[in-house]
């Protein structure tokens, strides 16, 4: 093993020399290298450098100069999620009401909330073993470390876990004024244009009972229909989640509408605006109330079941197509509504066709083969109760949608079916449909308007899932919509994060992103007696984000003599 100096430009200019610690090798006949770690900046380890060599050639420590690491502990992470944290103005907005603690602040303890949501989701329980293996210094730059109990099954002690709660309480009472503050703050960083409202709305599951009134048995996105659940809903603008609400779980999708849109015009501003939803949010009544409030809406419409939309479609067979971009296979169509001044259009995406089209042929294919062997098993006597082969050819078509491709008969004890025209579902296959009465909105703006609903889809995929908001234990009503929030302004800070990396052209999700950052430690060491602290620079990933972040400086805040335990 030796030692190796290696420079690292800064976005700057000036360059900096980290030692690493390098190990040859054999393999396949051929002498190779790898590093085995990194130790630091070369400029605070020179005084040290002779006891490493000493070190490395296997020579024993000496009474005096000794060097004895005493910890390692992950930065890179909390560094950014700081960054984009202040970047938004979390602090200014929190401490607005003048109320700073001189020991630990609102907006310090909502941030190790926040950053422990997206960084590493779990419980207050979790926290304390997060704070146990990342670096998260308080604003003194001490850092903050659990307090752990010696006997008991929960071995969090309470006097870590109750400031938590408590500022789960305290968030949650600020939640609309910094939801307004936040969005004055995007509407002047990024020029947020709010002319279209996207909105959409999933459920998170409850493991119990959950807290009386809001937890509710209802139709569950997570397939947990035995749990119950709460309805949440997410607004977005440009892109930029804005508010959420939280709603009994038994709460139909379209009783939400009108109370979010007096939301935004009571809170917000928004005199008009177009809203934007998926098929579930169509109801007579919520478009007769965004009409009478003056505000315009673009809406999907469900194919299935509906004479108008076949009707629809039949006139798109004729009319006329255009590309939904340049060079874009997708192409729409415009044909008349039913009521005056209404707009549909008529939509045809190359890839949804042809993965409809595949699902119809797999799912035709294996209904014929159990139905085949269904007739076969009454043929032969196997089967002969009239009741129990209704129920067998039943389970067979309801498995794969077979009802839309199939008929069969049961006469004279012969079982018989026959495969349906499929004129009808061919006419469906690739295509949806837009509603609007907006006359400014041409029909390709119309298709770009509504495909941006994926955003918030993704946007509860990220809280759902990567920010693993479910499954919900607080049996609270104030701390469960506490949780909820805290998963949503994590998810801000992930979707800031993204659009950094997106002007930066780098190639990374938000998920790689955060996972390379991990290679950014902060080494705590002691040589000859005295304590030194340095950080490592991160892999080639890592350097890449921080640089596209415009983040020079790696040190953490100079931290006090003592250690803080715990807020208070």
């Amino acid at each position: 093993m030796f030692l190796r100096i290696v420079p690292i430009r800064r976005p700057s200019g000036k360059v900096d020399q980290y030692v690493r610690l390098v190990e040859s090798y054999y393999d396949g006949g051929k002498i190779k290298q790898r590093t085995i770690a990194n130790l630091g900046r070369k400029e605070l380890l020179a005084p040290h450098v002779d006891r490493l060599v000493e070190l490395l050639r296997g020579e024993p420590p000496k009474t005096t100069g000794s060097w004895e690491a005493k910890s390692a502990a992950v930065w890179g992470q909390t560094l950014v999620a700081r960054v984009l944290w202040e970047e938004l103005g979390f602090p200014e907005l929190l401490e607005a009401s003048g109320k700073r603690s001189q020991a630990f602040s609102l907006a310090e303890r909502a941030f190790i909330l926040v950053a422990h949501r997206l960084i590493c989701p779990g419980s207050e329980h979790a926290l304390a073993q997060w704070l146990e293996t990342d670096y998260v210094p308080d604003r003194r730059g001490e850092r903050i470390l659990p307090i752990w109990k010696e006997n008991g099954r929960v071995r969090v002690d309470h006097r870590f876990l109750w400031p938590w709660y408590r500022t789960l309480d305290e968030l949650i009472q600020r939640k609309e004024e910094l939801e307004e503050g936040l969005f004055s703050r995007l509407r002047d960083l990024f020029s947020l244009q709010p002319e279209m409202v996207f909105y959409d709305l999933t459920s998170s599951y409850f493991e119990g009972e959950g807290p009386e009134d809001l937890a509710q048995f209802g139709y569950s996105r997570d397939r947990r229909g035995g749990n119950r659940q709460i309805l949440l809903e997410v607004v977005m603008v440009n892109g930029w989640p804005i508010a959420h609400h939280v709603f009994r779980g038994n709460l139909k999708d379209g009783e939400t509408v009108q109370r979010v849109v007096e939301d935004l015009e009571k809170r917000f501003g928004l005199q008009r605006v177009v809203f934007v939803g998926d098929r579930g949010m169509v109801s007579t009544a919520n478009l007769g109330f965004l009409w009478s409030q003056g505000h315009g809406f673009l809406v999907g419409l469900r194919r299935r079941r509906s004479p108008e939309v076949l009707e629809y479609l039949c006139q798109a067979q004729a009319g006329c197509w255009q590309p939904c971009a340049p060079g874009s296979n997708d192409r729409v169509c415009e044909v008349p509504g039913r009521l005056p001044g209404q707009r549909i259009f008529v939509v045809e995406s190359a890839e949804r066709l042809a993965y409809e089209q595949a699902m119809r042929e797999a799912a035709v294919s294996k209904i014929r083969e159990e139905l085949e062997k269904l007739a076969k098993r009454v043929e032969k006597g196997e089967l002969r109760d009239p009741e129990k082969i209704g129920a067998a050819a039943g389970r067979i078509l309801s498995a794969h949608h077979g009802h839309r491709y199939f008929r069969w008969s049961l006469s004279s004890g012969r079982f018989e079916f026959s495969q349906e025209p499929l004129e009808e579902e061919k006419l469906l296959e690739g295509k949806y449909l837009i509603l609007t009465e907006e006359k400014h909105l041409s029909a390709v703006e119309a298709v770009c308007a509504y495909k941006e609903l994926s955003q918030v889809e993704r946007a509860f995929r990220k809280l759902k899932d990567v920010l693993e908001m479910r499954p919900i234990y607080h049996h609270d009503p104030q701390r469960v919509q506490a949780h909820v929030f805290v998963a949503a302004l994590a998810f801000l800070l992930d979707r800031l994060l993204e659009k950094k990396l997106k002007l930066a052209k780098l190639p990374f999700s938000t998920e790689e992103a955060w996972t390379h950052l991990r290679t950014v430690h902060v080494v705590e060491a002691e040589v000859g007696g005295t304590k030194h602290r340095g950080v490592t620079a991160g892999n080639r990933q890592a350097r890449q984000i921080l640089s596209a972040l415009k983040i020079s400086s790696l040190e953490p805040w100079k931290p006090k003599k003592r250690t803080s335990k715990t807020p208070t």
